[in-house]
């Protein structure tokens, strides 16, 4: 079968596709910015259709020719019309459907009752409803909690259970839930692009355990080789005083967690098992819980996590490109741009660039980061704790603490850009060079400020440059001189290095550097 799919930067998304791929079937991703998927590893094997959900005519162009379709597209934490904004697109996604002469939809939706739903899983309810009710044969699954690396749900599991041995808990943690493996979800993906069968309903997908939340940190506890965790139950947290809480203790922000603490209010348990009859179950059966965690944290520990829940844009967070004119529609850039000699390699200084961020840390006063972090979730931003998917490789559309990867041009630049709450649009560009024989690091900090409050941000920030990007420069360059400087836990979560190889200090090469300018 031919088959698109949509949402290939995000989570589910990206793993599908090689699922697919390995199935025998040709792909097609659609998404808004073909750049983003370039440096997937499958990115070969697959045509990109660039297009909107909401824009007919490249909806249209992005289906001629395909079988099956996969609509992997909602919105987490997206604002207050994120609901009409799901509407619209799945609205425009069906009726393309009907045109092209697709052959299926298959929507992937959560697992919940049929009342008091919160806002997003009534949002996740109604989209699925839409392509029931299109000319198109849909099929709905309805997932209860993914458990996966790097997927939000297990991320908080993990943070939650790992950094508090004793916790007051809200009413949410005793609520029961079906929780599944995102290798059963992916197993069930694929399957569908196959069935002969013309099916138009829902499903309902959980694993063999039906357990509390409660229940699941113990879980965790027990095979991450925790001591035995203390819950407490207190019936006054809100969902939205849990998501707060959430955001304080794990690497999922307050804006995401929300979503995911309204949807535990339910419970999640499956009503039927229908879907063996089209998709039947493994002969070793489905994955459970305990097997499921024990997945996740060998992906963790041996680096082979392949998407993330911060793979796909946050929604908010700045998407303009860096621009090539300095000039920009006749705004104003602002300008810190560095430059420094360094007595190593190109390939050994490469590697302190592409390894940055995460446990690596930002190479100068860690505690300045750890409170920008800080600030940045205090105002519904993703902060720091997001981290690196990969701890040494980077590619296009990676996060990285609070930056996003915008550019990566193996051995010669990397540039980021930033998904922090600014008054405008922000990127950090390292550099590669070669100059006469020598190996040169380059750095630059560009701003382009938004109306006032931009211009007098950039001033505000301007005067700590020196001691944030200066250090930076000074500590890349010795990092790769005499070796990375073994990071050292942050509060939030992170690690950052010493001021130098052992916290010596710099390096002796002396340094270029240039001046804020409007």
């Amino acid at each position: 079968m031919r088959c698109l799919v949509t949402g290939a930067t995000g989570y589910i998304g990206g793993r599908l596709v090689p699922e697919l791929l390995d199935a025998g079937h040709e792909v097609r991703c659609m998404a808004r910015s073909a750049g983003r998927l370039r440096d997937q590893p499958w990115a070969s094997r697959v045509e990109i259709a660039q297009a909107d959900a909401t824009d007919a005519g490249q909806v249209d162009e992005a289906l001629e020719g395909v079988d099956v379709a996969y609509y992997l597209i909602h919105t987490m934490g997206g604002g207050k019309d994120f609901a009409a904004a799901d509407r619209e697109a799945a609205t425009v996604f069906a009726a393309a459907c009907e045109r092209a002469g697709i052959r299926r939809v298959v929507y992937l939706g959560g697992l919940a009752p049929d009342e008091k739903l919160s806002a997003h899983m009534s949002s996740r309810t109604e989209v699925g409803e839409i392509f029931l009710d299109s000319a198109v044969p849909a099929v709905v699954l309805r997932a209860a909690m993914i458990i996966g690396s790097g997927s939000a749900s297990f991320e908080m599991l993990r943070y939650l259970t790992e950094r508090l041995p004793v916790m007051t808990t809200p009413r949410w943690v005793s609520t029961r839930t079906q929780p599944i493996a995102i290798r059963d979800v992916l197993r069930y993906l694929t399957a569908w692009a196959s069935v002969p069968d013309e099916v138009n309903r829902s499903f309902d997908l959980g694993g063999p355990d039906v357990l509390t939340y409660a229940d699941m940190m113990r879980v965790y506890a027990d095979v991450a080789g925790l001591t035995r965790r203390l819950i407490i139950p207190v019936p006054l947290l809100s969902p939205g005083l849990s998501s707060h809480w959430v955001g304080l203790v794990t690497p999922v922000p307050a804006g995401l967690a929300r979503p995911l603490v309204e949807s535990l209010r339910n419970e999640a348990v499956c009503g039927e098992h229908d879907v063996a009859r089209y998709v039947p179950d493994p002969p070793e059966g489905l994955i459970g819980l305990r097997r499921a965690v024990e997945l996740a944290l060998k992906k963790i520990k041996e680096a082979g996590v392949t998407t993330r829940w911060s793979s796909a844009s946050t929604p908010g967070a700045p998407s303009d490109p860096l621009p090539t004119d300095p000039d920009w529609a006749g705004g104003s850039l602002y300008l810190d741009a560095r430059a420094r000699r360094v007595n190593a390699s190109p390939r050994q200084l490469w590697e302190v660039v592409e390894a940055i961020g995460g446990e690596a840390g930002w190479y100068s006063l860690p505690i300045a980061w750890h409170v920008r972090g800080l600030m940045d979730r205090a105002v519904g931003g993703v902060g720091l704790r997001r981290g690196r998917r990969d701890p040494r490789r980077l590619r296009v559309g990676d996060s990285v603490d609070f930056w996003r990867v915008e550019e990566v041009q193996p051995g010669r630049l990397l540039r980021l850009r930033a998904e922090m709450r600014l008054p405008g649009l922000a990127w950090l560009e390292m550099r590669v060079l070669e100059h006469e024989g020598e190996t040169v690091y380059g750095q630059r900090a560009i701003f382009h400020p938004r109306g006032l409050s931009g211009h007098l941000y950039w001033w505000s920030v301007s005067p700590f440059h020196t001691l944030i990007f200066g250090r930076m420069l000074r500590n890349v360059a010795a990092a790769a001189e005499h070796g990375p400087v073994s990071p050292r836990p942050s509060r939030d979560g992170g690690a950052g290095p010493g001021d130098g190889p052992a916290g010596s200090g710099e390096p002796a090469a002396p340094a270029r550097d240039a001046t804020a300018r409007p």
